[in-house]
């Protein structure tokens, strides 16, 4: 992806994007390091394990929770979109194909990523 900031905030699809739900803190940290150019800054063991990652000042976490990734995710508004969409094809990622979608009358370009753990994520720019 760019070299220049390209994640601009990281939003829930529902309750917090700090805590996404997946089965194994070490999988989710390497894979998303790969392929979204996340750091890992911050580990925790209690309560549960969580695993924090950033992205040009965007973090985004995963814990041990529980809960189903399949129902989980986030938004992640980008500036660049078509570069970060090249980028994670030819890493292997498996993108869907482009969609305007409309919000408070703003049109944006997106596309959507299923992770393997299951979480999906809404890439998205505004035209």
């Amino acid at each position: 992806m760019a070299k220049t900031p390209v994640f601009k905030a990281a939003y829930p699809y529902q309750q917090d994007v700090l805590a996404l739900p997946v089965s194994d803190i070490n999988t989710a940290s390497e894979w998303y390091s790969e392929h979204f150019d996340m750091v890992e800054v911050e580990r925790k063991e209690t309560p549960v394990p969580t695993v924090l990652l950033e992205r040009d000042g965007v973090q985004v976490g995963f814990a041990v929770n529980g809960g189903d990734p399949t129902q989980e995710g986030a938004a992640i508004l980008v500036d660049h979109i078509e570069e970060v969409k090249k980028t994670l094809e030819a890493r292997g990622v498996q993108v869907g194909d482009w969609q305007v979608d409309e919000r408070d009358g703003n049109k944006l370009r997106v596309f959507f990523v299923i992770a393997p753990d299951g979480l999906c994520y809404y890439f998205h720019e505004p035209l």
